[in-house]
């Protein structure tokens, strides 16, 4: 009698639920976003963004500063597959302006094959290149393919802003211009297509830097050149401070 009441009692209990039975909700954390979104923009390394300035020996041949570049570029990308340049470069009659995209590694050799001109050849077609600014880890390109455009035509300013305005007022004005213009670019130009070609102070006048600025720059010592920025690249990080530095030694007895 008490086995059949025990039975009844324990029979009125419900039962457990399955594991399978329990909904599956997918859980994830931001780590795995991220690293969804790099693989679905095949994006396998870091990017980034380098904008530099320089003086070029007058009446250059396009032909001459675009063969060289592609020369190295393909050189490179030996090393670093997968790893392209893309950009804008602007020839103005006697200084260039130079947007680079891509990973660390290529950019380090862009500059590294520069010096290794400067120091073998007196008479390089490059001088005096400036450093202005390298944005680190940017999440898109700017550019699809690398572009070269020659600033043709005199181009009368009004006035030299460079004597009348400071140096943060003018590498204001320079970022901004060379933003707008890069954006400019990437509604306009499509896929594949030679780019702007040499007419882009007709079809965007207005967000053209001035040559006096971009030759402003390449003298303004405020900003490193290719050699002072690759020595500071390749120093030890591992630097004793003050702080460590204890007084008197300490002695083992």
């Amino acid at each position: 009698m008490s086995l059949i009441g025990h039975t009844q009692r324990s029979s009125k209990r419900p039962f457990p639920m399955e594991p399978f039975l329990m909904p599956q909700v997918p859980r994830g954390n931001y780590l795995h976003y991220q690293e969804e979104k790099l693989r679905l923009q095949l994006k396998k390394f870091l990017l980034h963004r380098m904008f530099l300035v320089a003086k070029i020996q007058a009446n250059m041949e396009k032909k001459e500063i675009t063969d060289y570049y592609e020369q190295m570029f393909q050189s490179i990308l030996k090393h670093h597959l997968g790893e392209a340049v893309t950009g804008l470069l602007l020839i103005y009659p006697t200084s260039i302006l130079h947007i680079l995209e891509s990973s660390n590694g290529t950019l380090y050799q862009i500059l590294s094959d520069y010096l290794g001109h400067e120091e073998d050849e007196t008479d390089f077609f490059i001088q005096e290149m400036k450093i202005i600014v390298i944005s680190h880890n940017i999440p898109t390109r700017l550019f699809m393919q690398w572009h070269v455009s020659v600033i043709k035509g005199p181009v009368m300013y009004l006035d030299d802003v460079t004597q009348s305005e400071s140096l943060e007022e003018v590498i204001t004005e320079f970022l901004t211009q060379t933003h707008k213009l890069a954006l400019h670019l990437f509604k306009t130009v499509k896929v594949g297509t030679k780019g702007p070609g040499d007419n882009l102070h007709q079809l965007a006048p207005d967000l053209l830097l001035p040559e006096q600025i971009v030759k402003y720059l390449c003298k303004s010592e405020e900003f490193l050149d290719p050699a002072t920025f690759m020595s500071m690249y390749n120093k030890p990080i591992h630097i004793i401070l003050d702080s460590e530095v204890v007084w008197p030694a300490p002695s083992r007895f």
